[in-house]
């Protein structure tokens, strides 16, 4: 017993030192071998500021959209956000035709609300024999059409793969042509798009894979349009035409443009994502200051301490040894969760971003976490009383006090896995980080109450420092 007791404080020490050291502020981070973990504290739209915008269905009526669409939109907006590695983005409804969209410490606002605000809608336009400036608005059909030739389509045979070249751009918009273009292809028959790059002059172009679907749709109008020009718009807008040189048949294809990096970027995700079924529109954008979160962050630091404090003088006057060996495991609990907020769990969660709510919630459960402290000595007092000896009223009170602690504990957890739903379903994020913050507590409480104060006395034991029952609080 004895030798199990010193395994387990030099894990709990080994521990306590891990932890510490991810708290550490300006922490350069762990990189050893493939592993390269940034480790900060991530913040959330309250703390450190950011983006807030409003976008609306861009329709006369609003009551013409079905709350489907909109429900579609929202989920290719929160998407497209994701895929721009923002921490803790809020995207969430607000009435019949609106989402909001809450970005903290972002970068560049405007080239995210050019990436998730636009529709992208990818076409791919038959322009016969007339090529079409990059950034020209045009009319299409909208609608993807193949027109074949006395032909039906044809069967893929595979071919050597070829490019699609653009013409030399012509900057700035020109007037909207009178012409209404066919369309061939939309980017619903887009399996997959990521950035790519020439390996001579390093300029980025999208490489793309098609369908089965849109594989022979391309394929047969490749085919059957040799020597002639395909335009390729996003939302109206003409981003390159160039000349078909041979049918392209394997199901994908590349496009080209003088784009720079963000703006390649930009343009995958969107046609990575889909385009939206609803146009939407910017009503408000705004930059939303930290003062206010900072302010309140400060205050609410300041009582935590504060309440700590208390809380640990308490346990101290009241129960003396145990309550000191309390307040060493309760300190431990806090650099254990604060790491886990930094580093994250490996395969569960990447990290945790502090939000106010998600303070409270590491607050609460401090309190719960002495709850359990203070069930387990009061047990222990009661075996005292009752004449047993030390080492047995340790264990009575750590074994009696368990069944109290399990339920509520499990009891706690159940009720943060339904905020945690509630809040992924409704998009509260506010309430899931309350819900995901107390949880983590409250599993590391249950840690550090039943196993690392266990250990502390059971090596006071050990080691026979007092059997003085007034150490004890008796």
């Amino acid at each position: 017993m004895r030798e199990r007791n010193y395994a387990l404080l030099i894990a709990i020490i080994f521990l306590a030192l891990l932890a510490a050291w991810i708290v550490m502020p300006d922490n350069p981070g762990l990189r050893v071998g493939p592993i390269n973990k940034e480790i900060k504290v991530h913040e959330g739209l309250d703390l450190q500021g950011g983006l807030q915008v409003l976008l609306q269905a861009d329709v006369t009526d609003c009551a013409s959209v079905t709350s489907d669409s909109m429900d579609s939109a929202k989920a290719i907006v929160e998407n497209r956000v994701n895929a721009l590695g923002v921490a803790e983005p809020l995207i969430q409804r607000q009435g019949a035709c609106r989402i909001v969209v809450e970005l903290p410490g972002l970068a560049n606002p405007d080239e995210a609300i050019r990436t998730f605000g636009n529709t992208g809608l990818l076409e791919f336009v038959d322009a016969g024999d007339t090529p079409l400036a990059a950034g020209q608005l045009v009319q299409t059909t909208g609608i993807a059409t193949v027109v074949l030739p006395g032909a039906p389509v044809p069967t893929i045979v595979p071919t050597p793969a070829a490019t699609v070249t653009a013409t030399t751009p012509i900057t700035g918009p020109l007037p909207v042509a009178a012409t209404i273009y066919r369309t061939v292809m939309t980017g619903r028959e887009l399996r997959s798009a990521s950035v790519a790059f020439q390996q001579t002059t390093s300029q980025p172009y999208i490489q793309f894979e098609l369908t089965n679907d849109g594989a022979k749709i391309f394929g047969a109008h490749t085919t059957n349009s040799v020597n002639k020009y395909l335009a390729i718009t996003i939302d109206k807008r003409v981003i390159s035409s160039p000349v078909i040189r041979s049918a392209i048949t394997e199901g994908s294809g590349i496009i080209e443009g003088q784009f720079t990096l963000d703006e390649a970027q930009r343009l995958a995700i969107q046609l990575k994502y889909g385009s939206l079924p609803v146009p939407l529109k910017v009503v408000e954008s705004k930059t939303v200051g930290p003062t206010l979160g900072r302010d309140s962050v400060s205050k609410s630091i300041t009582a935590g301490v504060i309440g700590l404090l208390i809380v640990a003088l308490f346990m101290l006057l009241y129960y003396r040894l145990p309550g000191l060996l309390a307040d060493i495991a309760l300190v431990i609990y806090a650099l254990i969760v604060f790491a886990i907020y930094k580093f994250g769990i490996p395969g569960i969660i990447p990290y945790v971003t502090l939000t106010l709510p998600g303070i409270a919630g590491f607050i609460l459960s401090v309190g719960m976490a002495v709850d359990a402290n203070i069930l387990i000595f009061e047990r222990m007092k009661e075996e005292l009383r009752a004449g047993r000896t030390l080492a047995l009223a340790i264990e009575a009170g750590f074994q009696r006090a368990w069944t109290s602690i399990r339920d509520s504990n499990i009891s706690t957890l159940i009720t943060c896995g339904i905020l945690l739903w509630f809040g992924a379903s409704f998009g509260a994020s506010i309430v899931a980080g309350f819900a995901l913050t107390l949880a983590i507590g409250v599993l590391v409480s249950l840690f550090t109450a039943i196993t690392v104060t266990r250990t502390f006395l059971r090596l006071t034991m050990d080691m026979n420092v007092t059997e003085n029952h007034w150490w004890f609080g008796v």
